[in-house]
């Protein structure tokens, strides 16, 4: 099951990968993590060869969540803390990240999928930062899976860019401060125009969220699993996803309100 084409409807795959059709969720942000220690354990002198693998299993993943019909699947690919790696690794990821646009394009148009990104972008190479915008623009028309990379992104520092922003707004008299509410932080967030993630993912056994998506999970179901990133496909997709229709989601709310709704 590479490709949505592969069956008629999205609850054609669902049911095929043994999945409750009718409650799949529609965000899942994704930590992928284990990338070196894969390499390391495969026996290679860098690291970087394990991120190059770590491509092939975001493909994988991209087109099975097509195929599940999922509305945003968002990667933690790049954080504000890994530019204090070693400069041979940041560059082999900068390096990877232009070669992987240009190669995945057909993938994504293929698929129906369109690429955005949240975090500081400005910060990256600038043959990077082109090569970002250019598959964005040539994806924009596509009306499935929303595909968010964060790069250069970091949750504390999206926060504090929104508060400032709020800040500016009461400087210029255009906001009191008891009218400051959720959505005005909401609005000011790289994600303002997504809804907040269902599940989230982490490869490799590590169990944080590693200043991600801090605001916006305050109520996503976590999943974390020992797999290491390149070995994640689409069934371990599957797997997190069929824990996630186990989950029951109170929202704050008790199994008997719940149940009467």
């Amino acid at each position: 099951m590479n490709a949505v084409k592969d069956f008629k409807t999205h609850q054609e795959y669902r049911i095929a990968a043994g999945l409750d059709p009718d409650n799949v969720p529609n965000h899942i942000a994704v930590i992928m993590d284990g990338n070196g220690r894969w390499a390391r354990q495969q026996g290679f002198r860098t690291r970087v060869r394990g991120h190059e693998v770590g491509v092939e299993a975001l493909r994988n993943v991209t087109t099975a969540s097509a195929g599940l019909g999922l509305g945003y699947l968002t990667v933690y690919a790049f954080s504000t803390e890994n530019w204090n790696r070693p400069k041979a690794e940041v560059d082999g990821l900068m390096n990877i990240l232009m070669t992987s646009l240009e190669k995945e394009l057909p993938t994504l148009m293929n698929n129906n999928v369109r690429l955005e990104s949240i975090g500081n972008v400005d910060e990256l190479p600038r043959k990077a930062k082109e090569k970002l915008i250019s598959v964005k623009n040539l994806t924009s028309g596509n009306s499935g899976l929303t595909l968010t990379l964060a790069l250069s992104y970091g949750s504390r520092n999206e926060m504090v860019q929104s508060v400032r922003r709020i800040a500016e707004e009461v400087k210029a008299g255009r906001l009191n401060p008891e009218d400051i509410e959720e959505e005005h932080i909401e609005r000011g967030l790289f994600t303002a125009n997504m809804p907040e993630p269902d599940l989230l993912i982490r490869t490799s056994g590590e169990q944080r969220v590693s200043n991600y998506l801090l605001w916006q999970m305050a109520y996503t179901e976590f999943y974390f699993t020992p797999v290491l990133w390149p070995d994640f496909g689409a069934s371990e997709l599957y797997d997190a996803i069929a824990v996630f229709q186990k989950r029951e989601r109170r929202f704050g709310l008790t199994s008997e309100q719940i149940t009467a709704k």
